[in-house]
């Protein structure tokens, strides 16, 4: 009968159990860096994409003629700070689970994060109201409404409006009035006050904050959107109307057909194409299919712009707002990963606002080739050699102009 020593037994159960540890230890290492490298690669292609967008603006003449650009490139400052500012302190309190930088750094850091974050979302917004006037007003009205002074003041309340929500009301510990007991439990459960940074908001806060902050800016941008699809439809029913009955003109007769580049925002910015007595219908029927192919494409795009913003934002609202109702017990996992989640919106932006405009595109080639005059001058001829085709008609007087 084989028996076995008490002490074997000891031996066997210390070396599993050391073995364990040890591959617990490995995968926790492995966990870490891949996390690490998860985030690195969101913050570094959060700055190259904004500060590409920047770059672009300061050397492009052609781009700081336009003034509703100053949307996107105040649009990528706003989130060219949440990477440099907000996601580096983010990402090593996650990755190392401790606040390192004191108690009055962790309101500063907070504060700016409501701060940008919340300057980001309004500089949609005002992206969103913008292409409205743009598309569904007269060119008269648009030019009316979006004069440079309203512009500056537009881009002025995206970057004041949120300090009334983050560094005046969090400074002044507005935020705890009434929770200030479940802050510190949250405190002292994480350790020395040193090694956490703990916010929670209260009921007031968690509903103006993100009543500003997401609810009022994302009914905005779906009333504008909504506007600007129901425009995009209704031209192409009117050409394919036009299509079926013939476009062909009278004998004898010039009529204009004023068409505009569908990167444009500005509607002052036309061409009038007169056709020859000669035309017939065959001739405006590559107009009209590219005049279709734009419109669904536009479609897309408003669909795929406010998939990635309700995508990105919502969670994180929507919790914000459930969680101070539920006594606060929504996992710190699901916060953090909510959080990051609207961090990934910044870097969304550049591609979603900038790297779909034309003119944009062609100054990124430039940049990114060093400056070499030969892209922009092919870039030029190719959008110049594209511009017939590829313009969008104008449908009483209303042009479609979606970056």
């Amino acid at each position: 009968m084989d028996t076995t020593s008490p002490q074997h037994l000891l031996d066997d159960v210390i070396n599993r159990g050391t073995g364990e540890q040890q591959q617990e230890e490995f995968l926790s290492l492995l966990e870490t860096i891949v996390l690490i490298i998860f985030l690195s690669v969101i913050i570094i292609m959060t700055v190259f994409g904004n500060l590409l967008v920047m770059v672009a603006l300061c050397k492009d003449r052609h781009l700081r003629k336009k003034k509703t650009n100053y949307f996107i490139v105040s649009l990528a400052f706003a989130d060219l700070l949440v990477a440099l500012l907000v996601m580096p302190f983010a990402a090593i309190e996650l990755t190392t689970g401790e606040w390192r930088y004191g108690e009055i750094f962790c309101l500063v850091r907070t504060s700016l994060d409501v701060l940008l974050t919340t300057a980001s979302i309004l500089h949609l917004c005002c992206i969103a109201l913008d292409r409205y006037y743009a598309i569904c007003c007269q060119p008269l009205v648009y030019r009316h409404k979006m004069t440079p002074l309203r512009v500056a003041g537009m881009l002025s309340g995206c970057w004041l409006i949120p300090t009334f929500i983050s560094f005046l009301p969090i400074m002044q510990s507005w935020n705890a009035i009434g929770i200030e007991d479940i802050i510190e439990d949250r405190r002292s459960s994480g350790g020395s006050n040193d090694t956490s940074c703990v916010f929670l908001v209260n009921r007031p806060y968690a509903l103006i904050c993100s009543t500003v902050a997401f609810y009022v800016p994302l009914a905005l941008m779906v009333l504008a959107y909504q506007r600007i699809y129901v425009t995009a439809m209704t031209h192409v029913r009117q050409i394919e109307t036009l299509q079926r009955a013939g476009s062909a003109p009278v004998f004898g007769t010039t009529p204009v057909v004023t068409v505009r580049s569908s990167t444009s925002s500005d509607p002052t910015d036309q061409y009038h194409l007169r056709t020859a007595a000669s035309s017939s219908s065959s001739e405006h029927a590559p107009i009209a299919n590219s005049r279709m192919r734009i419109e669904t494409k536009a479609a897309k795009t408003l669909a795929v712009i406010m998939g990635c913003f309700c995508l990105c934002w919502a969670p994180f609202f929507i919790t914000n707002v459930v969680d101070p109702f539920i006594h606060y017990s929504v996992p710190w996992q699901l916060w953090t990963a909510w959080l990051w989640l609207g961090y990934i919106n910044s870097g969304l932006n550049p591609f979603l606002y900038a790297f779909l405009n034309r003119a944009f595109r062609r100054a990124f080639l430039v940049i990114l080739c060093c400056g070499d005059e030969r892209y922009a001058r092919q870039g030029s001829c190719s959008y110049g050699h594209t511009q017939r085709a590829y313009s969008a008609g104008s449908v009483n007087g209303t042009s479609m102009a979606l970056r």
